[in-house]
């Protein structure tokens, strides 16, 4: 693993995850399930360790995107429940049942589907009815004139055989804005369509075990009125996003590679594809072994700076598929075999991504499965994966 090591590698921190757990936990209240977010492969943070962790931590839950995701969890030997939150043909509702897997309905007709395939394999599958209340991506509708509708179909849903309607839930679409009125005005009007759903369906005798919308935004800022049953807390339990800042949480992840070679340019010579960095004095230049195939996005070029032991340093000259370049001028203690941070700890990942024009989102799940995850605790090396071997 040490060949590896010093090359590029992402360093999972458990310890910090274990910190972020917690005080989500404390922050909604040892009644309130925590779900752990473990889609897209945990956002890049590796999910069949971190679903793991998070089982022994004392998460209620955990939510994956699809089938094939669960059945990793699975196979890692995770009992939690899981939620699927996206779409599972029908015809794979046996598996869904073999693995004990929760599917999210978004529709009648997919309802009827999957209690067809439930009662033809003889079992039933446990569902989550997903409230659409402004996101306008999936669910049922649940704004002026469908409400009356929805309430009908909903509890029809629900009494269909062999379909055990376990939950409830909505997504919201600006609840990480609340800094804008707008935003605070429409989160907190998707929270009424939600609960006035949710009582009258009461009114007419259908409860939920599990009622839930606290996504991260709305676990970092509206936490006491839309906690619920369960909250469902993703990209802030891995120490990312200006909610988990806001929150005091730590990052999981740390981007490292090496300096795998360095040189002294004379005055004139330009860096990298597209001469867009020219150098205007002697400067020394130093080549890390990552680039855009690994996760440095290119779009970061000349634009940002990455950490050293002598501290932060310019990135120069277009990113490259497998390497990149940094001015180490005033960085003389870096060397060939030097660590450096992409990200992490020291480099956050959110300001990456503000220069990026995108969310850290992005940048965690773009990490290559050719970087190998190492998993740390207490400083120590507890566990190592790389991706494209399995």
């Amino acid at each position: 693993m040490e060949q590896l090591l010093r090359r590029t590698w992402a360093e999972i921190d458990l310890d910090a995850l274990a910190y972020n757990f917690h005080v989500l936990q404390d922050r909604v209240g040892k009644e309130v399930k925590v779900l752990g977010v473990v889609k897209a492969d945990a956002y890049g943070h590796g999910a069949r360790v971190l679903s793991r962790e998070l089982e022994a931590l004392g998460a209620g839950y955990l939510a994956v995107s699809n089938l094939d995701e669960a059945r990793e969890i699975r196979k890692a030997g995770v009992k939690l429940p899981i939620l699927i939150l996206g779409y599972t043909p029908p015809e794979n509702t046996a598996l869904l049942m073999e693995n004990n897997v929760t599917q999210a309905v978004v529709s009648e007709d997919a309802a009827r589907a999957y209690s067809a395939a439930a009662a033809a394999a003889g079992g039933t599958l446990k569902i989550h009815i997903k409230a659409d209340t402004g996101m306008s991506r999936l669910g049922f509708l649940c704004d002026g004139e469908h409400f009356d509708d929805t309430v009908e179909t909903v509890l029809r849903v629900c009494d269909l055989p062999g379909l055990e309607a376990e939950g409830i839930f909505t997504h919201f679409a600006v609840s990480d804005e609340p800094d804008k009125a707008d935003c605070v005005a429409f989160t907190k009007e998707q929270f009424g369509r939600f609960t006035r759903l949710i009582d009258a369906l009461a009114a007419r005798g259908r409860t939920f075990a599990l009622r839930h919308c606290g996504n991260s935004g709305a676990t970092v800022n509206y936490y006491e009125e839309m906690k619920l049953d369960m909250v469902r807390p993703g990209i802030i339990l891995y120490g990312c996003s200006e909610g988990a800042e806001k929150l005091g949480l730590k990052p999981v992840m740390t981007l490292k590679t090496t300096i795998s070679s360095v040189k002294t340019l004379d005055a004139g010579c330009t860096v990298s594809y597209g001469r867009t960095y020219k150098v205007e004095q002697p400067t020394r230049v130093g080549v890390m072994p990552i680039g855009y195939a690994d996760g440095f996005f290119r779009t970061l070029s000349n634009r940002c700076e990455v950490m050293t032991e002598d501290g932060p340093v310019p990135q120069c000259g277009r990113i490259c598929m497998d390497m990149s370049m940094v001015d180490l001028t005033n960085a003389p203690n870096v060397e060939v075999g030097s660590e450096v941070e992409i990200f992490g700890k020291r480099n956050s990942v959110n300001r990456l991504a503000d220069i990026a024009g995108t969310i850290s989102y992005e940048l965690t799940c773009a990490v290559n499965k050719r970087v190998p995850r190492i998993f740390l605790k207490g400083g120590k090396v507890v566990e190592t994966e790389l991706r494209m071997y399995l």
